[in-house]
């Protein structure tokens, strides 16, 4: 895929296709909150630790881009735990998944 076909399916992913899909029980609805844990699971912690410039989409890697697109995908397909990557990311920032469920 080239990097603006990645950045379309990025922006279409997280902007319309998971915030559609989440229903009761997901624990996050809004777009940035999907794009936190998705740049989080793709770079392997904090986004912002690895991206520093605004937007990430556009300054991250084609492989991070990449990696956080298949795993929107996979959220998107039932094949990712949701709750679990949430967790993990507010983890990494030190704050907690209970907590912060719906952030």
């Amino acid at each position: 895929m080239d990097r603006d076909a990645l950045e379309r399916r990025w922006k279409d992913l997280t902007r319309r296709d998971l915030p559609r899909a989440a229903g009761p029980g997901w624990p996050v609805h809004l777009d940035h909150c999907f794009q936190r844990i998705l740049l989080d699971h793709a770079t392997g912690g904090v986004w912002y630790d690895a991206i520093p410039k605004r937007p990430a989409y556009a300054h991250a890697s084609d492989a991070v881009l990449t990696r956080a697109v298949a795993l929107g995908e996979d959220v998107l397909a039932g094949r990712a735990d949701l709750h679990a990557l949430n967790r993990q990311s507010l983890a990494w920032r030190g704050k907690s998944g209970r907590a912060r469920a719906r952030a």
